[in-house]
């Protein structure tokens, strides 16, 4: 992030300087394709996430995740160390209304570990 590249970036724009800084080191969490008999099971997308962010830190720097998403999954992203930022944000000439959602890397691995 920090290069107006992500969707988070982009519905971000909108809300001047009213939103949170981006910067380089915060990095958009995107799409987790599960089998469909994995969709409902929490801990697996709390594995996923888990090791997705290991593996991304051992190699760069990350200070914050960021994510837009469904207010819903928003609700989920919470048990995961996430917060909302800011809520129903119209993504322009769509009628799709999305949660931005932001965490430290710092606080989502520690809930990440210390629920697993």
């Amino acid at each position: 992030m920090g290069y107006g590249l992500t969707l988070t970036e982009q519905l971000l724009q909108p809300l001047g300087s009213s939103a949170a800084v981006v910067t380089p080191a915060d990095w958009e969490v995107g799409r987790l394709v599960l089998a469909p008999e994995f969709r409902s099971d929490v801990d697996a997308l709390r594995h996923c996430m888990r090791l997705a962010l290991l593996h991304a830190s051992s190699g760069a720097r990350i200070d914050a995740l960021w994510a837009a998403c469904t207010h819903s999954l928003s609700r989920l992203y919470r048990r995961f160390g996430l917060s909302p930022m800011a809520r129903d944000i119209s993504l322009p000439c769509t009628k799709k209304v999305y949660t931005i959602i932001r965490g430290t890397a710092g606080d989502v691995e520690t809930t990440l570990r210390g629920s697993s």
